[in-house]
């Protein structure tokens, strides 16, 4: 089935009332109705486990010069306000790019992000996650973002890159408007604000990569720079593009999974328990957390030919979204229970939250080592951690998290 294109209401509706806070229910419909659908203003939607894996693994695109040209309001809003530029790093990331250019992107950083690396990073991120807890045990009631679930990936993916010092809390507010270009968007004023938010992320690129030619260090940005200078291999708008997607990604993922798990967790005190009566459980329940609330809801293929998907066959040249966060829940794959969470599921590791195939998430190893130790070491100074307060949700479709999550350690 591929839905109507001449329904009133659609069946994927993320501006609906409600889909921020819980967007399941929709997904949820998706899957039995129309689990390959095609949206009243023409993008498609692939919402079941294979079929969104099969798409992520496919040749597709994930390149915008791809699209077959359709009218529509999405289509003219964007030439509006862009033109001819790309949204989101002027199209030149690593995220943006197919092979070869994904290839080469790729392979200047990965290196960084090898599981070998990356557990190398276990103890400084142990010591600054000890060091946020002293705060939240001291202050008995905190807010969990701006106390835990912010300031420590900012400060790894900082510390990784060698960044100079800046202002946290303006790189945060930009960042985090960027990342709208990921999710639809139908309002003129908030795209116009994505474009200056890149623009003046572009500007603080360009200082800190200055600023790193003057203080080379044993760091990923002068590894950049490096190669850039050494001569074929990065040009400087593409250098400014890896490193801001190094430094958005590197953070504001991580937000969700720490305080969308630990907002998971302390609604099913049962799940909470029994990881704080079993910490061997963390690493598995860290899988669970991923795909019972994936901190990225969906990703994004264009079509290089005509491709069938469950069934349906989509045209060349289209832009389908594939809802990740709906596959993690699909009871075909992961059996009747799929909408619960369990942090003792077999085989949670098969989610698709980090994508798949070549461009699987570059920093899954880094977010499911930061997730680890804040569980097992939260749980373990922290076995009373309650929410203190009603959750306020960012109000993002695809990066979609609590933007307020007020716990209590209950010690009086």
């Amino acid at each position: 089935m591929s839905g109507s294109a001449t329904q009133e209401t659609p069946l994927f509706d993320p501006f609906a009332e409600g889909f921020v806070e819980d967007p399941y229910p929709q997904y949820a419909r998706l899957r039995e109705a129309a689990p390959v659908y095609q949206h009243p203003l023409g993008f498609w939607v692939v919402s079941r486990y294979d079929d969104v894996s099969a798409l992520l693994r496919s040749g597709a695109s994930v390149e915008e010069r791809n699209l077959a040209p359709v009218d529509g309001p999405m289509r003219y809003l964007r030439e509006e306000v862009y033109g001819d530029r790309q949204p989101r790093m002027d199209g030149l990331s690593m995220l943006d790019r197919d092979p070869p250019d994904h290839t080469r992107l790729r392979r200047l950083v990965s290196k960084a992000f090898t599981p070998r690396a990356v557990e190398a990073l276990r103890p400084r991120v142990a010591e600054l996650v000890d060091g946020m807890l002293d705060e939240i045990a001291r202050a008995g009631t905190v807010d969990l973002v701006p106390a835990l679930a912010f300031p420590l990936p900012f400060a790894v993916i900082a510390e990784m890159l060698g960044t100079p010092p800046t202002d946290h809390e303006r790189v945060r507010e930009l960042s985090g408007l960027v990342v709208r270009s990921l999710e639809p968007v139908l309002d003129p004023d908030l795209m116009r604000a994505i474009a200056s938010a890149n623009e003046e992320l572009d500007a603080i690129a360009l200082d800190m990569i200055a600023w790193k030619r003057e203080h080379p260090a044993d760091d990923l940005l002068t590894a950049l720079v490096q190669a850039e200078e050494d001569g074929d291999v990065l040009s400087d708008a593409e250098l400014v593009a890896q490193v801001l997607l190094l430094y958005i990604a590197g953070h504001e993922t991580t937000v969700n999974l720490l305080s969308g798990g630990t907002l998971a967790l302390l609604r099913h005190p049962d799940q909470l328990a029994a990881l704080c009566a079993d910490p061997g459980l963390v690493p598995g329940a860290v899988e669970e957390l991923l795909r019972y609330d994936s901190p990225v809801q969906e990703s994004r293929r264009i079509t290089l030919e005509p491709t069938v998907v469950g069934g349906v066959e989509i045209p060349a040249g289209s832009f389908v979204l594939a809802l990740l966060a709906s596959a993690n829940r699909d009871e075909r794959r992961w059996g009747p229970d799929a909408e619960t969470l369990r942090v003792d599921r077999e085989g949670a590791r098969h989610h698709v939250s980090f994508g798949a195939g070549v461009h699987h998430c570059l920093g899954a190893s880094l977010a499911r080592l930061e997730a680890s130790v804040v569980f097992e070491r939260m749980l373990a100074r922290l076995p009373g951690l309650a929410l203190a307060g009603d959750v306020t949700w960012n109000g993002r479709i695809n990066l979609r998290g609590p933007a307020a999550l007020p716990v209590t350690t209950g010690r009086v």
